[in-house]
């Protein structure tokens, strides 16, 4: 049988084919298996996701109102299944006073203008109408807890989660690039090969990957129509220091297109959580630090043919 090899693109951010080949061909019965003890890789069933994922998030948070702990969490945004937690707050009577929140990340334009609070299609907007305006008002932690990234902010962000003794958890998934929040392996704001400078970088405005411009415009905020040109080009994020600056870490892999086996995630999943940990997949930093990644049945599937499928 003939073979035929090529280099990748150069637009793929991560290249060594040595490695993706390794990656590629791990089986879905290994995939939780890990050299360092601390990095917990435990495969899920799909439909037990979303309740783990937000009992996990629950159950911090009424931990710290029974114990009068402050609780500083990093979330992702947008996820309109956090008015779940809206809900389960409400109806167990949890105070949540003592609950600081970061979202990760905030779209900007092209000049770095961060897109307001109260745009529709932001993250920000977003969270604050899935979770916290869902909470009962009695409930809610004081607004002045509830910080997403701004123009005015972006900067000093980070030294903003690093002032309240950083976050006691940051919950993240890798991006198609592998990117962890929207620290992009290709962007020039975060350019840089070296593993430890990469490590020490905070918040900043960013340039957006290509690749998530057309990762994102498939999010239902955006018509799911595959529409580049209506994702905003650049975007305010975390960096890798808040990442590792977190008392603890949870990974969700999970992502799948319309509840199909069909998903972009499933190579980057492997690359991030067996790959090197690199600049050139972000998320993979999580492997040098204590973390639960959970990965979902479909993202456990093996990697190979379908020839019964085109698209």
């Amino acid at each position: 049988m003939s073979t035929f090899s090529f280099t990748p693109s150069a637009h793929v951010p991560f290249r060594d084919t040595e490695v993706l080949e390794r990656v590629r061909a791990i089986r879905r019965e290994d995939i939780d298996k890990h050299p360092n003890p601390d990095f917990r890789i435990t495969v899920i069933p799909d439909a037990d996701f979303e309740m783990l994922w937000l009992g996990d998030i629950f159950e911090r948070v009424r931990r710290s109102a029974e114990e009068d702990r402050r609780l500083v969490l990093i979330l992702p945004s947008p996820y309109p299944a956090y008015r779940h937690l809206a809900r389960l707050i409400n109806t167990c009577r949890i105070d949540c006073r003592n609950l600081h929140t970061f979202i990760m990340d905030e779209y900007a334009d092209q000049d770095g203008n961060v897109a307001p609070a109260d745009w529709p299609l932001g993250f920000m907007h977003s969270f604050m109408k899935f979770l916290y305006e869902e909470i009962d008002p009695e409930l809610r932690p004081p607004p002045e807890q509830v910080h997403g990234p701004t123009t005015e902010s972006i900067n000093d962000y980070s030294n903003v989660i690093a002032d309240l003794g950083g976050a006691d958890v940051c919950y993240s998934g890798p991006g198609w690039t592998g990117h962890v929040a929207f620290v992009e392996p290709d962007s020039p704001e975060f350019g840089t090969d070296d593993l430890e400078e990469f490590k020490a970088m905070g918040s900043r405005i960013v340039t957006l990957s290509p690749f998530t411009l057309a990762q994102n415009s498939l999010h239902g905020c955006f018509g799911m129509s595959g529409d580049l040109a209506a994702v905003p080009p650049k975007a305010a994020t975390i960096g890798p220091a808040d990442v590792l600056g977190a008392k603890f870490r949870i990974q969700a892999h999970a992502i799948k297109v319309h509840n199909t086996p069909t998903t972009w995630q499933r190579l980057i999943t492997r690359l991030v959580l067996h790959g090197p940990p690199s600049p050139r997949v972000p998320e993979s930093i999580c492997q040098l630090a204590r973390t639960d990644a959970w990965v979902s049945e479909t993202l456990a599937m093996n990697i190979e043919p379908t020839w019964t499928k085109a698209y």
